[in-house]
């Protein structure tokens, strides 16, 4: 089989089918990314392939900056200001040695998919395909707006703090005909979640002013909260995204959470237990406020932040330096915060992603015993970054399989800062026709090309379509 030619990651005559004739061409809803709105608004060209595939500053790919550091570059052809052609050499000398990792396929799909460049990308190859690329990212087709539309993509959902004015949204909204895509904010409170974090007494002022409302005390944050979710719902927002790098489950009375507030205001170092009781009472409030608005809550768990604390205080979050997180017992947490939310009957549609796999079957059996009032109201997010692999994708698809109902899975999504990674919905659709393909061989499931191709069809638009309602 030759690179990635058109059977690729397919191994039986079904998963084939399946995917040809049924997956391949639906359309995407890309739920939660990390685009700039901005981005798409100004729908600029980019000047070459490395500011758009490696870096702008310190915005871009963390997952081909580690690689890169992996192969010995140098940080100024990283994240650096370094010369934009040696960076996309540096990448070209890296990819080369990345057989078996995704990025080696993914950065083929893309200049495939995007470029119609089939050579594979080596130092040898690498000024040829920079200057047919650079050539292309000239022309209309690839300006980001055009990226996104000529990607298939219904609908772009990026990732915007609480504070946000959503400016970029309200213009991207008057021009959506235009466009020929949405583009709605998903809530992502990190800043007000990390109460620890230097700066947390300036941001609730931010947070204060935004909603019109003094906050002096939990209830205020409440209060506040509650105005802003009004504003995103109006905005077209559907869904927020909440980061859980750790938890444990704490309660606390609510002059213990004012006293919290007030000493992380003033800057105060907190306890552990009162950063969990805080967290607690947020994620209530959270959970209470997405299940009356009818979002989908999304939590991603166990990850470990900024590992490299000198490379972090260089060059700040989000730079490629994160790692899997090894909390045992967070989904013990969270098995609490779902049974007192339960009791009050204010459990959302949620959506749990770990970045620890040993957690899947705990998540995929605790969210069955919370089902309910909606279609699969409940369910275990795709193979979540580093496990965005072929191998992840099919394990997180047997789990899900196996605990629950597979058929009612909302599917995949980029998770992505790059405008170019819509291949990836590609690459997980090949690998869910592989899935059906496989059990059609097994005599697991019925050899029935058009009873699963519905199937495939759903998880890879309609059930997204459906459970998110974004059109409304």
């Amino acid at each position: 089989m030759k690179l990635l030619d058109k059977d690729f990651l397919l191994e039986n005559e079904m998963a084939k089918t399946l995917f040809h004739d049924y997956a391949e061409k639906m359309p995407i809803i890309d739920y939660h990314c990390h685009l700039s709105p901005q981005a798409i608004y100004e729908n600029k060209n980019y000047p070459n392939i490395s500011r758009i595939w490696l870096n702008e500053g310190t915005y871009g790919d963390h997952y081909k900056w580690r690689l890169m550091r992996a192969n010995g570059v140098s940080e100024d052809l990283i994240t650096g200001d370094g010369d934009e052609y040696q960076k996309f050499l540096a990448w070209a000398d890296t990819i080369e040695h990345a057989y078996g990792n995704p990025l080696y396929e993914w950065t083929h799909l893309e200049l495939r998919r995007f470029f119609g460049i089939d050579e594979p990308l080596t130092v040898k190859s690498a000024p040829q395909i920079w200057e047919k690329a650079n050539q292309l990212l000239a022309t209309d087709d690839f300006k980001p707006r055009n990226l996104i539309k000529n990607s298939n993509v219904k609908l772009v959902a990026t990732t915007d703090d609480p504070a946000s004015d959503l400016h970029y949204h309200k213009l991207l909204q008057d021009e959506e005909a235009e466009s020929g895509f949405k583009t709605v904010p998903a809530m992502r409170p990190d800043k007000l979640m990390q109460i620890e974090k230097p700066g947390f007494g300036e941001y609730l002022q931010t947070l204060a002013k935004a909603a019109g409302v003094t906050i002096n005390s939990f209830q205020d944050l409440a209060k506040a909260l509650r105005q802003r979710f009004e504003f995103f719902k109006d905005m077209g927002s559907r869904l927020s995204d909440h980061s859980l790098p750790s938890y444990h489950f704490v309660e606390l009375s609510e002059a213990e959470l004012d006293q919290i507030l007030t000493k992380a205001a003033d800057g105060a170092t907190l306890t552990e237990r009162e950063r969990d009781g805080y967290t607690t009472a947020l994620l209530e409030v959270l959970m209470k406020l997405n299940n009356e608005f009818d979002w989908v809550m999304q939590f991603h768990i166990n990850s470990l932040r900024d590992a490299n604390k000198p490379m972090y205080e260089k060059l700040g979050p989000d730079t490629g330096f994160d790692s899997m997180g090894t909390q045992p017992d967070i989904v013990d947490g969270i098995q609490k915060l779902m049974t007192k939310m339960s009791a009050e009957g204010v459990v959302p549609k949620m959506i749990f992603y770990s970045l620890n796999p040993n957690d899947w079957m705990e998540l995929a059996t605790l969210m069955q015993s919370f089902q309910g009032q909606t279609k699969q109201r409940i369910q275990l997010g795709a193979a979540w970054w580093f496990n965005d692999t072929a191998e992840g994708m099919d394990e997180q698809l047997r789990v899900f399989a196996q605990q629950s109902l597979l058929p009612n899975f909302v599917g995949m999504l980029t998770d992505s800062r790059s405008f170019l990674s819509y291949p990836r919905h590609e690459y997980f659709r090949r690998v869910l026709c592989n899935f059906f393909g496989r059990l059609v061989a097994q005599g697991r499931v019925p050899d029935d090309a058009e009873i699963l191709g519905k199937v495939v069809q759903n998880i890879a638009y309609n059930n997204a379509h459906e459970y998110f309602g974004f059109f409304d």
